[in-house]
């Protein structure tokens, strides 16, 4: 089964709008493949959730949080590689990737889409990601 790390961008948009990265946040809540976080992704959706134009009152995202905590299989990060130069906090996503031995990054982010594969993990957006799956 496939395992796929899904950068705060693409949870933070599954959890406000309905849409590409909500489907794909359904099919991991249906078991169609291994979501794959770890805390620092996890404290980072939860605070982007809860900013003001999101509009999220605390129990939204607790329950946003939860939901995610029990979908995902978490990984400790222990990777400390510096990848993404011009964005530094995206490090964690490929930290977490490699640490989970992941098969791909889903991100909305062009500093990890220019990436398109680091160490065999290919970066997709939400749209190649979903049709991979359907295929």
């Amino acid at each position: 089964m496939l395992r796929i790390v899904l950068d705060t961008n693409v949870l933070v948009s599954a959890a406000a709008f309905s849409g590409k990265p909500r489907e794909l946040v359904t099919l991991a809540a249906k078991r169609k493949f291994v979501l794959i976080a770890s805390e620092e992704i996890v404290d980072e959706f939860t605070e982007v959730l809860g900013r003001s134009q999101f509009k999220k009152t605390r129990s939204e995202i607790r329950t946003a949080r939860n939901a995610l905590l029990m979908t995902a299989k978490l990984y400790k990060v222990t990777s400390k590689r510096k990848v993404v130069k011009e964005d530094p906090d995206d490090d964690v996503v490929i930290n977490t990737a490699l640490d989970a031995k992941a098969d791909y990054i889903v991100s909305g982010d062009p500093h990890l889409l220019r990436l398109s594969v680091y160490k065999g993990i290919k970066i997709v957006g939400v749209a190649d990601m979903l049709s991979k799956l359907e295929s």
